[in-house]
């Protein structure tokens, strides 16, 4: 397997993969990617940060665009379909890797991946310890918007109270729900993915309580929070209380 990206989690990939003695190369930006010319057909997963995709693609060959695995978090679809890559596997990563010298720690659920090569990367995924599934579309995009909706409103909650996840799931559930309702009504209309209040954030709070001192924050903000704003102007639709908040920040743009 072959590995962009020597992060956190590329590196944790890496370093599960050699201890299980099974393949897998990792390329770094001072790296010769020339091989990627080699094994048409291959998956290629990609662990780079979100703003590092587009020179990552400029250094892809044409003809290896369509194996690329896309892992980030945050709403890649527009991207995607700019770059004439919306067909390609995606994958949601439910582990965690606190620093560069640990392996991948797996959550409570399987990562999911969904598309061409997903039964490729979760056989690879399983033999080097990584616990993940393959999904169809609509499961995926249901995941892929509560994992944006527990970015956004937990970073933004945890620095505008100085707090962790577990204090903002005891102390601040109201203004919790609220922000919540506010991303899941954009998530609707954007995404065609309807899931109940109630039931949403009950499974928020209830991953966040198992890393109960976990210090969200907004970041990524052009793939996060970002997108929820402009896809609630293009919608028509309003984020009151995420605005106030990302503004007393000054987030805002």
């Amino acid at each position: 397997m072959v590995v962009i990206g020597a992060g956190r989690v590329g590196l944790a990939l890496s370093r599960a993969a050699n201890d299980s003695e099974e393949p897998c190369l990792l390329l770094e930006r001072e790296s010769d990617w020339s091989m990627l010319t080699k094994a048409v057909g291959e998956p290629v997963l990609v662990a780079t940060r979100n703003d590092d995709l587009d020179a990552v693609l400029g250094r892809v060959p044409q003809n290896r665009r369509g194996d690329l695995v896309f892992l980030q978090n945050g709403a890649l679809s527009s991207w995607l379909s700019e770059q004439r890559l919306q067909d390609n596997t995606r994958g949601l990563l439910f582990f965690a890797a606190p620093d560069r010298e640990t392996g991948p720690i797996c959550g409570p659920q399987p990562s999911p991946f969904a598309g061409p090569h997903a039964l490729a990367v979760v056989r690879w995924m399983s033999r080097i310890g990584v616990d993940a599934q393959v999904v169809d579309w609509p499961r995926f995009r249901a995941w892929e918007l509560e994992k944006i909706i527990w970015n956004c409103a937990f970073g933004v909650l945890c620095d505008v109270h100085d707090t962790t996840v577990g204090r903002v799931c005891t102390d601040h559930r109201e203004q919790l729900a609220a922000l919540v309702d506010e991303f899941r009504r954009v998530g609707r209309a954007s995404m065609n993915v309807d899931m109940p209040l109630d039931w949403l954030v009950e499974r928020l709070v209830a991953y966040s309580l198992t890393i109960p001192g976990y210090r969200a924050a907004i970041k990524e903000y052009r793939w996060r929070d970002g997108w929820f704003q402009r896809e609630a102007a293009r919608l028509g639709l309003t984020l009151p209380l995420h605005t106030e908040l990302v503004s007393s920040q000054g987030k805002l743009a």
